[in-house]
């Protein structure tokens, strides 16, 4: 029995054991504080906290279950890798470090679970050890240490409280003014960890990472632990810093959409679809409702894992060929991969009673019963068309037109342990929606909405989905619509320059300027004027006082005479 079927199955068990367990205590409205005494010096406790209620236990479920699917996935995905075994005990300690931060009411054993997350995630994203892959890591693990700062910040600030179990305190400090912020360094913390403007240059490029990690880490791990953290702190929140935070948000969400609709590159698409939807998570929490916030979590987190397995396998079968523009026809070839596909396509558009649907049209009701700006509308309703326009481009690229790749190729689809990771999700991704809203939403929420706002939604919907064809049909002589504004179409496509800005634009000035003071302070005008020339002037004096003192008669019979010019000249 492979390494694979192991961790795949007792993760399966336990994901079981824990869903059945978060229904009881959701039932129950029973939650539980497991206290460990770890140390005890004088009146001093060191305190491991765990924390049981039915959100960290469903999360958890649903992580430990992604997770088997994705590493017996990986059986098939990784076959012949020569480190398979150290590349599933990555995962492993992945989803461990997730654990830990799920469990954690301390700010302590947050930022173990939050470090361990990044560490590992650098080690898989180079796992693939090229120059891409370093720079890709580089950028992940530099962008995340900002959140790590910002953590380890609010722990030095917890201090003034007596205890870091912030659970105990978020209640009742809502408008103390180191609690706004330690607020404050917790959303810094989320933004960098959930990829929210200015820190959203580092999610596609983690795209560099074997294709079932990015079916993880987007899914229900890295990425969400932001928003988990923010979930749990949603109590704290200023009114000034949920605006300035849901105007963060939305302009991710936007910024993405747009991005989507000129990548060419299937993984890019797809994480930039998440960074879109990541979006939406963050700004209905900025608008105060958590639950709502998390229910979009869990169903994103089914769907967005598979679609990662479908192009995973979508690029196996095309030789690693990741180029959309290659695609075509692949639902003849390719027909179950393609049909799990475009359902999870159409969950993530929203199509009504698929899972995301339930999640992601409640959001978009419950803000447009806000008294809100426009703009916020405006973003809102654009974001979800253009979600829909990139989802429809990426289905019409791939699964209609003509074949565009080599003749010589291996599309094919048995039996495989691909499939069957893939089956393990499938009837989650349909059935999860309605399942999770009965569950978390004892009492429905009720939304009365005039019906041109209520069927707003469904009109975006399929504009988006009519400019998505427009925008990127075939023509004859290939001439696309979305590249005729080459300038504008490449400043979208570089999600507004920020890969540029978080990499050139931190390092090369720096650089630039550290040349500069080598070239003319120190090793030029500075360096003569200075420590040079004082050396040479040193040099000369000690030269000339050697040569006074080598006894030549000479040299005393001038001196002689000088001092007797002197005298006479001034006495």
């Amino acid at each position: 029995m492979t390494i694979c079927k192991v961790y795949s199955g007792l993760f399966g068990i336990i994901s079981f054991i824990l869903f059945i367990f978060s229904v009881k205590f959701m039932i129950q409205d029973y939650s539980l504080i497991i206290e460990y005494s770890l140390i005890c010096l004088n009146s001093s406790n060191i305190i491991m906290t765990i924390l049981f209620d039915w959100m960290s236990l469903l999360f958890m479920s649903f992580v430990l279950f992604i997770s088997s699917m994705v590493i017996y996935y990986s059986e098939e995905y990784m076959e012949g890798d020569l480190n398979l075994n150290r590349f599933i005990l990555l995962v492993v300690m992945f989803v461990l470090s997730m654990m830990l931060l799920i469990i954690s009411p301390n700010l302590i054993s947050i930022l173990l679970g939050w470090d361990g997350l990044g560490l590992v995630s650098y080690c898989l994203v180079i796992y693939y050890q090229n120059v891409k892959s370093y720079n890709a890591g580089m950028l992940t693990a530099l962008s995340n240490r900002i959140g790590d700062v910002a953590l380890l910040m609010s722990i030095a600030w917890m201090l003034n409280f007596g205890s870091w179990s912030f659970v105990f305190y978020l209640s009742f400090l809502k408008n103390d003014s180191i609690m706004e912020l330690i607020s404050l360094l917790v959303v810094l913390a989320a933004m960098t960890k959930s990829a929210q403007i200015p820190f959203s240059s580092w999610l596609p490029a983690a795209m560099a990472a074997p294709t079932p990690v990015s079916s993880l880490v987007h899914s229900s791990t890295l990425v969400t632990a932001g928003v988990y953290l923010l979930i749990r702190f949603n109590l704290v929140f200023s009114d000034s810093l949920k605006m300035l935070f849901l105007l963060i948000a939305s302009l991710t969400m936007f910024m993405s959409g747009l991005g989507a609709n000129f990548e060419f590159d299937l993984k890019k698409i797809i994480a930039l679809s998440t960074l879109s939807q990541l979006g939406l998570m963050m700004s209905i929490l900025a608008l105060g409702s958590y639950e709502l916030a998390f229910f979009h979590l869990l169903t994103h987190a089914l769907f967005k894992a598979l679609l990662f397995m479908c192009a995973g396998a979508i690029i196996h079968s095309m030789n690693n060929c990741q180029d959309i523009r290659y695609m075509g026809n692949l639902i003849n070839q390719m027909p179950l991969v393609c049909s799990f596909f475009n359902i999870c396509n159409f969950s993530l558009c929203g199509l009504p009673f698929l899972s995301g649907f339930y999640s992601k049209d409640l959001i978009v009701e419950v803000m447009t019963m806000n008294t809100l700006n426009l703009l916020i509308y405006f973003l809102f309703y654009i974001s979800i068309g253009l979600t829909v326009c990139y989802s429809f481009r990426l289905s019409y690229y791939s699964l209609s037109g003509s074949m565009n790749y080599i003749s010589l190729n291996c599309l094919s689809e048995k039996k495989s342990f691909m499939i069957y990771g893939m089956l393990g999700l499938i009837f989650l991704v349909v059935f999860s929606g309605s399942l999770l809203s009965w569950l978390i939403f004892p009492s429905p929420y009720f939304i009365c909405l005039p019906l041109y706002l209520k069927l707003m939604t469904l009109f975006m919907v399929f504009l988006g989905m009519f400019i998505g064809y427009e925008l990127a049909k075939f023509k004859i002589n290939y001439h696309l619509k979305s590249l005729q504004f080459l300038t504008l179409s490449s400043f979208l496509a570089m999600m507004w320059n920020m890969p540029m800005i978080s990499t050139l634009g931190i390092n090369y000035y720096p650089v630039y300027l550290g040349n500069l003071y080598t070239k003319i302070f120190d090793q030029g005008w500075m360096e003569y004027y200075g420590g040079q020339q004082l050396k040479l002037n040193l040099q000369f004096g000690s030269k000339f006082l050697q040569f006074l003192s080598i006894n030549h008669l000479k040299i005393y019979f001038m001196m002689m005479v000088i001092w007797l010019g002197f005298v006479l000249i001034f006495f």
